[in-house]
């Protein structure tokens, strides 16, 4: 006669109730984590990631630091608990599949890495996303990519408040370098 076993649901390999805490734990720690990042953070920009390598990924975060923003892999259903009453509650819908966020304090940075990543690098695609309350999709994330980062508007304006200072600096310099020119003219006659 051959006994049969009940089997009981198994755990992971080896793991105690203690470790299941642990886990549920480290969840709650990264939502909250997520949580910050959202109230921190004025544009989110989604993105599906399926087929990047790790080079890819890399490659991809090296050039999100330099612009000032990060690029950060997603477990769907926890980022949607932590947007839940934060300013981005209305992208949550978007978070379906291998997700990623992209995300700045410039309201421009995020989306201009990503777009610019995602044209020489098909397996990025990107979904959508929000500006503060606002929901953006891809068209808008693409047209908000065009715009100058807040760096860059900065640097255009202290160069449009420079202009005219080194312009009037050359014009009142000018009287003075014909009148040294005129009497080296004079002296050069006289000798």
């Amino acid at each position: 006669m051959v006994q049969r076993h009940r089997t009981r649901p198994q755990r992971a390999a080896g793991a105690t109730i203690a470790e299941t805490t642990v886990d549920r734990t480290q969840k709650e720690d990264l939502v909250a984590s997520l949580r910050r990042t959202f109230e921190e953070t004025t544009l989110v920009v989604v993105t599906h990631y399926t087929g990047l390598t790790v080079s890819d990924m890399v490659d991809l975060r090296g050039r999100m630091r330099e612009a000032e923003a990060s690029f950060r892999v997603t477990k769907n259903r926890l980022t949607r608990l932590a947007l839940e009453g934060t300013k981005f509650d209305g992208i949550s819908g978007l978070f379906t599949g291998p997700t990623a966020i992209a995300y700045s304090q410039d309201p421009v940075a995020a989306a201009k890495v990503a777009a610019d990543f995602a044209k020489t690098n098909d397996k990025l695609v990107i979904i959508g996303g929000a500006l503060g309350a606002d929901v953006l999709d891809v068209s808008g994330v693409k047209a908000l990519a065009s715009l100058p980062s807040l760096d860059e508007l900065r640097g255009r304006l202290v160069g449009l408040l420079n202009a005219p200072a080194t312009k009037v600096a050359g014009v009142l310099q000018a009287p003075a370098g014909q009148v040294a020119r005129v009497v080296g003219a004079r002296g050069a006659q006289a000798a």
